[in-house]
């Protein structure tokens, strides 16, 4: 039989991983090929540049032990894979189905030059809990809604999670390639600053998170999650967008967790943002419900809101988190959003875009996806909210911890006075004068 081909994207593990187990169950030599796109890298945050190394490493040992290996190439993605099936004389090409507007062309120009080569395409589910075309709505289309979305989610049937497997073999002849190092273009790559304190990738670093948070803060989330200055989150975002973590055993190990349900509805709020976007392609760059909007160029202030220097603690607290980590709390992602949107009233696609050049998750679904609901162009059934950023700052980090935290001219000040530092004469040394008044 003809060897299968497993193209990994963002399903980087060899445990629940669909493609992978549906190939070696066809009893065939199994080919893992990675190719490192330029299209995608060179516009990719150096943090996930960093994580996807390691992530790339941890799954070529996982391979190796089972007596397998990962090919990794460089270049355009459908045409080295065709080279590969050439190479090896494989018949089939087995990945993972994804929403993107780049992962739905990539996959469309797979499938026609693949047919053009004699060689079959197959899409398994596995990048999110419940595929994006399912649920579906009585009237068609997708949920444009998120609750009743989750009622319909919850009762879900879902596919088993599959076991990872304990024998595989490169068919003869073929060469792995270099390192992910070399073939991802090293500190060169990408964009961004790397953030010192970002998160290590790979998916046995990513299990024991997913281990500690089981045990540990998952079943307190529903109390804590907005806590700002107690981080109580699970920190399993980047882990999940790279695939790292199955969804699907993610939350089947949480629904199982004292508490977990609270958690397992965030990842539902992932799947629904993919279901949106599968349907909704143009979210990164169009609005998903105009709504006429007046937006401002304002070059200064955005720029001070990407430095973290804004002049109001809170947002200057998230925006100096994302710089150092690579991550930023959710709560804080939306007062910081909603400071430049709402207040800057600049819009929300440079917000996403400064994002995505650093977030270690950088998920276009989620990240798109919530400065749309932010901004009042998205899935957000009250388009008009209104943010008290005041009210978000003493209510989520009452004792200013998150602020000192992040915020180092604001390190020595007493609790109640580092969310409003303007109030007196001059801001502390070094801080500077708030873009905007926000008043009470």
């Amino acid at each position: 039989m003809r060897p299968t081909i497993v193209l990994f994207t963002r399903d980087l593990r060899v445990r629940d991983q669909p493609a992978l187990a549906a190939a070696v169950d066809r009893g065939a030599p199994v080919v893992p090929l990675f190719v490192a796109d330029p299209a995608i890298t060179a516009r990719a945050a150096r943090n996930r540049i960093a994580y996807l190394c390691e992530a790339l490493s941890d799954l070529r040992g996982a391979l190796r032990a089972a007596g397998g290996g990962l090919v990794l190439r460089r270049g355009d993605t459908v045409r080295e894979t065709i080279r590969v099936a050439r190479e090896t004389d494989a018949g089939r090409v087995h990945l993972s189905a994804d929403v993107s507007a780049f992962a739905s062309a990539r996959s469309a120009r797979l499938h026609r030059e693949a047919a053009a080569a004699g060689v079959e395409v197959a899409e398994f589910p596995g990048v999110t809990v419940v595929p994006p075309g399912e649920p579906v709505p009585a009237g068609g289309d997708h949920y444009k809604v998120f609750t009743p979305y989750w009622r319909v989610w919850e009762s879900c049937r879902r596919r088993d999670v599959v076991a990872a497997p304990t024998r595989l073999g490169l068919p003869p002849g073929i060469a792995e390639g270099g390192s992910p190092e070399d073939v991802l273009g090293g500190a060169d790559e990408g964009v961004g600053d790397l953030s010192p304190l970002r998160q290590s990738g790979g998916e046995r670093a990513a299990r024991r998170r997913l281990s500690a948070w089981l045990s540990g803060g998952c079943s307190s989330y529903e109390q804590t999650h907005d806590d700002l200055a107690a981080a109580a989150t699970s920190r399993l975002s980047a882990d999940l967008r790279f695939g790292c973590l199955s969804p699907l055993e993610a939350a089947e190990a949480a629904c199982a967790t004292p508490g977990g349900r609270a958690w397992v509805r965030q990842l539902a709020w992932r799947d629904f943002h993919h279901q949106v976007t599968a349907a909704f392609p143009g979210i990164a760059v169009r609005d998903y419900r105009p709504r006429g909007a007046r937006w401002r160029d304002d070059e200064e202030g955005l720029e001070a809101w990407r430095r973290g220097r804004t002049g109001v603690p809170i947002v200057d607290a998230g925006m100096r988190q994302l710089m150092s980590e690579g991550f930023m709390h959710n709560r804080a992602r939306m007062i910081t959003a909603a400071f430049l949107t709402r207040y800057l009233r600049v819009h929300w696609r440079n917000g996403a875009a400064h994002f995505h050049t650093l977030l270690t998750d950088g998920d276009i679904a989620d990240n798109c996806g919530n400065w749309q609901w932010v901004a009042g162009t998205g899935n957000d059934t009250r388009p008009n909210r209104r943010f008290n950023l005041l009210r978000q700052s003493r209510r989520f980090d009452p004792e200013g911890t998150y602020i000192r935290r992040h915020v180092a001219e604001l390190a020595d000040l007493p609790g109640a006075d580092v969310h409003t530092p303007w109030r007196a004469r001059t801001p502390p040394i070094g801080y500077p004068k708030p873009l905007v008044e926000l008043g009470e």
